[in-house]
């Protein structure tokens, strides 16, 4: 069984999409998504620099996008008929929507859009950042953070927590982490996936309310808490509560396990659930279409599994 993942924010680099906007097909998709939403997502994903696409409200709709352009490769010729499941990241849960059929293309940029302005507006209420904490026991990490202030924002599985809060208790970790733990800070415009977002919430359900939904047509995941979801409402409620409550990449990754994975196919701008998956999956293949030179061991994959 392959499980198509959909990496979060972070991934992207600058130029990242030049490969893909080479192909004509790929070019138009992504003017057309660009058109409906308001943003020069063309633009963005080849010439601008890395502060802008590090703007929450860029990075968002542009990882999203880059996202379904890898899907349309990978669903075509019958392809998506062998896929086994789909599942995102944070912000990757919109692309996951598409791919499973909750949400039409432009409606889940549409939805990014909002989200990342949303966000951008909550995170710059108060300075706050994040740190991947790599290698700490993860009881003896959640009593230092209690004792900062600060949340785990990411369970992201293979010994890796992202923590989240304000930047001079994110710099008293980095000084005097847990034993044995490593701490990296992220490059990141907030405290994602904590009480910090919690004013981006009601702008969200505004908008979600105006969106119409369909039940999944692929097995999909929650970030909530690694669970499948058969209701595209459910999903669409779930994705706006996302943003101020954990993301349980553990318990998707175990789910996946459970469900008979034999490989792991992640989406553009890939590489970090890859990443993941080695450490959390170890033995499942995968592959990361970072261009579209990668899609061909994409196809052999998902064909092995036919």
């Amino acid at each position: 069984m392959i499980v198509i993942v959909c990496p979060g924010q972070g991934s992207q680099t600058p130029g990242f999409l030049d490969p893909w906007l080479t192909e004509p097909r790929f070019r138009h998709q992504l003017t057309g998504i660009s058109d409906a939403v308001g943003i020069d997502l063309v633009a963005h994903g080849t010439v601008s620099d890395a502060d802008t696409i590090r703007d929450t409200a860029v990075a968002q709709p542009l990882i999203v996008s880059a996202g379904l352009l890898t899907l349309s490769a990978l669903f075509a010729d019958g392809r998506r008929d062998r896929i086994g499941g789909i599942a995102g990241h944070s912000v990757g849960e919109l692309t996951a929507a598409a791919g499973a059929g909750v949400l039409s293309e432009t409606d889940a940029v549409a939805f990014v859009r909002e989200r990342g302005a949303a966000m951008a507006a909550a995170a710059a209420e108060t300075a706050t950042g994040m740190s991947a904490v790599i290698g700490a026991d993860e009881t003896e990490l959640l009593a230092k953070l209690d004792e900062l202030g600060l949340s785990p924002a990411n369970y992201n599985g293979g010994g890796q927590i992202v923590v989240a809060g304000a930047v001079d208790a994110l710099a008293a970790l980095s000084e005097n982490p847990s034993a044995r733990a490593r701490v990296i800070p992220l490059q990141v415009a907030g405290a994602f996936h904590t009480r910090y977002m919690a004013p981006a919430v009601p702008a969200l359900e505004a908008f979600a309310s105006t969106l119409a939904t369909n039940d999944p047509t692929l097995p999909l995941w929650t970030n909530k808490d690694g669970s499948r979801v058969a209701s595209g409402a459910e999903f669409l409620r779930l994705l706006v509560g996302q943003v101020s409550s954990p993301v349980r990449w553990d318990l998707c990754m175990e789910a996946f396990q459970a469900a008979g994975v034999t490989g792991i196919v992640e989406v553009a701008p890939a590489g970090a659930l890859v990443g993941l998956a080695k450490r959390g999956l170890k033995g499942i293949p995968s592959v990361a279409v970072k261009t579209p030179d990668d899609l061909p061991a994409a196809f052999d994959l998902i064909d092995q599994a036919a």
